[in-house]
C-alpha cells in the first residue's frame, strides 16, 4: 500500500524502481480525494496537474541518476509556510486570498531535494491553538477513534493537526509543522506519528508566517524517527535572511538512528511528574525508562525547579510577541481589507472580521503585558524566568546526555471537550513548552496506545544542537516499543 510507507521505504522503492513517483503521487491524490472532505486535514490541494509533473520531473532525475535527498516523496506543507504562486492563509480569514510571490526558505530546500508537494494543510489559526479548531477554515478532524466510540470526532492536536492528521491518514507521507509551544510534538503524539521539532535556530524561519518569533521553529512530522533525520537534512541550514539561523553545519541526521545508545545517561525529570497524570501515560512512560535501561542506558532521576513556572512565562511571552507581529495586519498593509469611515474604522472592521476569537484574545493579552505599568511586571518578568528554565536545563545537561518525558499529559480528546475552559486547553502544552523557552530539541516518538486504544507518545529532550543524540535514542524506543504506523487502525475512521 503506496499510502502506508515510510520516507525512507518509498525512497528505497523508487531507487530500485519497483514504483514510479507518479505512481505514488497519484495514490494520495485519490487517498486526499477520498478521506480529506471528512478529516479536513488541508486547506488548499494542489491541482492534480501540478503534483503529477514534480511527480514526472522526479522520475527523471531518477532515471538519470541524479535524484536528491527527497526526491519524489509526497509532503504536505502546514499552511503557515509561504508557497510562491500557491495561496497560504495561516488557516484565518485575513488572509483567505493571500497568494505570496515568494518561497520560504524550508519549502524552498524541499523542493530543491525534490520533493513532492500535495497541498497545504490546515492548523490552528496563526498557529495559536492545542486542538486545531480555531481555523477559518474548520476544525481537523483527528483520523483515530476510541476503542467502542466510532462516532465521537477527535482533535489531531495543535497546532500543527492538519499536517499530523495527513500523516496519520496515509494523505502525505510526511509533513512540516511549526513548534511554538509544543505545536509539532503534541500533535505528533495525539495522531501516532513522530514529530520533531529541532534547535531553536536550526531551520530558518524566513517566509514562515510568525507568530511568537523568538519560539517558533519548523520541523518535520513523519511516520518513523529515520524519516524526521531525513526531512530534517533537507530543511536545516544557515540562512542570511533569517538573523536568528544557525550556521552550525548540518549532519547525516538519518544515519543516528541505530547506533547504540549504550552508556547513555537519561535523565528523568521529578517535576514532570504532575500531580493527576493520568496512569496510562504514567505507565507508558515507566516502561519507556524500562526499555532505555534494557537497551543499556543509564537512568539518573534530575530536577528542573522552574518547570512549574514554564507555562505561565510562555502565555505572556507568546501573546506579547503575537501582538507585535500581527499588528501589520490592518487592513493597509497586509491583509483583508473592510472599508470604513475612518482610519480607524479600518483597522477596527478589518481586524474584527479577519481574527477569529483565540487570535483575538491573544493580541489582547500581549497588548495588555506590554502596555505601560505592565510591562516589567510581567513581560520582563516572564523573561527572567525564562532564562532560568534555560539555566535548569544547561545544568541538567551537565550531568545527563538526554531527558525522557511525557508528550501530553493525555491523548486526544473529543472535539468540543475542554473548548470552553481556555486553562485546560493551554495545559495541553505543559510538557511541551519549558523545551520551547529554553530552545533546545525534542522529539516525540508513538510507543504505544492507551486503553481506549488511543496513540501515546514519549518526548525525548537534547543539549542545544545535539538532534543526533536525540534521534537515537529515539529511535531506540521506537524499536523497543515496536510501534509502527498501521494504516488499517484508521480504515474508513474519517468515512
Amino acid at each position: 500500500m503506496l499510502t502506508g510507507l515510510t520516507l525512507t521505504e518509498a525512497r528505497a522503492g523508487l531507487a530500485a524502481r519497483t514504483f514510479s513517483a507518479r505512481e505514488l503521487a497519484k495514490a494520495h491524490l485519490d487517498a486526499i480525494a477520498r478521506l480529506n472532505p471528512a478529516l479536513n486535514a488541508y486547506i488548499t490541494v494542489l491541482p492534480e496537474e501540478t503534483v503529477l509533473a514534480q511527480a514526472d520531473a522526479a522520475d527523471a532525475r531518477y532515471a538519470a541518476g541524479t535524484a536528491g535527498l527527497m526526491d519524489g516523496l509526497p509532503i504536505g506543507i502546514k499552511d503557515l509556510f509561504c508557497t510562491k504562486d500557491i495561496r497560504t492563509t495561516a488557516a484565518s480569514a485575513i488572509l483567505a486570498d493571500f497568494v505570496p510571490p515568494y518561497e520560504s526558505t524550508v519549502t524552498a530546500r524541499l523542493l530543491k531535494e525534490g520533493a513532492v508537494f500535495l497541498g497545504k494543510t490546515n492548523l490552528d489559526e496563526f498557529a495559536m491553538g492545542s486542538a486545531n479548531t480555531s481555523s477559518a477554515f474548520g476544525a481537523t478532524t483527528s483520523p483515530w477513534r476510541r476503542t467502542g466510540e466510532p462516532d465521537v470526532a477527535l482533535v489531531p492536536g495543535g497546532s500543527s493537526g492538519g499536517s499530523s492528521a495527513a500523516v496519520a491518514a496515509g494523505l502525505a507521507l510526511a509533513a512540516t509543522g511549526t513548534d511554538t509551544g509544543g505545536s509539532i510534538r503534541q500533535p505528533a503524539a495525539y495522531c501516532g506519528i513522530v514529530g520533531l521539532k529541532p534547535t531553536y535556530g536550526r531551520c530558518s524561519r524566513w517566509g514562515v508566517i510568525a507568530y511568537a518569533s523568538s519560539l517558533d521553529q519548523a520541523g518535520p512530522m513523519t511516520r518513523s524517527v529515520a524519516d524526521a533525520g531525513l526531512m530534517l537534512e533537507a530543511m536545516a541550514g544557515f540562512d542570511e535572511r533569517d538573523s536568528t539561523s544557525s550556521s552550525r553545519p548540518v549532519p547525516a541526521f538519518h544515519k543516528a538512528v541505530g547506533k547504540s545508545v549504550k552508556g547513555l545517561r537519561v535523565g528523568i525529570p521529578t517535576e514532570y511528574r504532575a500531580p493527576g497524570l493520568p496512569e496510562d501515560v504514567l505507565a507508558m512512560w515507566e516502561q519507556g525508562i524500562a526499555w532505555l535501561r534494557e537497551a543499556g542506558c543509564e537512568v539518573v532521576d534530575v530536577s528542573l525547579p522552574h518547570t512549574r513556572y514554564g507555562l505561565t512565562s510562555y502565555y505572556i511571552i507568546a501573546p506579547a510577541e503575537c501582538s507585535s507581529n500581527l499588528a501589520r495586519y490592518d487592513g493597509i498593509r497586509f491583509g483583508k481589507r473592510v472599508d470604513g469611515a475612518s482610519l480607524d474604522a479600518v483597522y477596527e472592521a478589518s481586524r474584527a472580521a479577519g481574527f477569529g476569537p483565540e487570535v483575538r484574545s491573544r493580541i489582547l493579552m500581549g497588548t495588555y503585558v506590554l502596555s505601560a505599568g505592565y510591562y516589567d511586571a510581567y513581560y520582563l518578568k516572564a523573561q527572567k524566568v525564562r532564562t532560568l528554565i534555560r539555566r535548569d536545563f544547561e545544568q541538567a545537561f551537565e550531568n545527563v546526555d538526554v531527558l525522557l518525558t511525557p508528550t501530553a499529559p493525555s491523548a486526544a480528546f473529543a472535539q468540543g471537550e475542554n473548548q470552553n475552559d481556555p486553562v485546560q486547553m493551554y495545559l495541553n502544552d505543559i510538557f511541551t513548552v519549558p523545551a520551547s523557552l529554553a530552545g533546545i530539541p525534542g522529539l516525540s516518538v508513538p510507543v504505544g496506545l492507551n486503553g481506549s486504544g488511543l496513540p501515546l507518545g514519549l518526548q525525548v529532550l537534547g543539549r542545544h544542537f545535539d538532534e543526533e543524540t536525540v534521534l537515537s535514542v529515539g529511535g531506540a524506543l521506537e524499536a523497543a516499543a515496536g510501534f509502527a504506523h498501521r494504516p488499517t487502525l484508521h480504515a474508513g475512521a474519517g468515512a
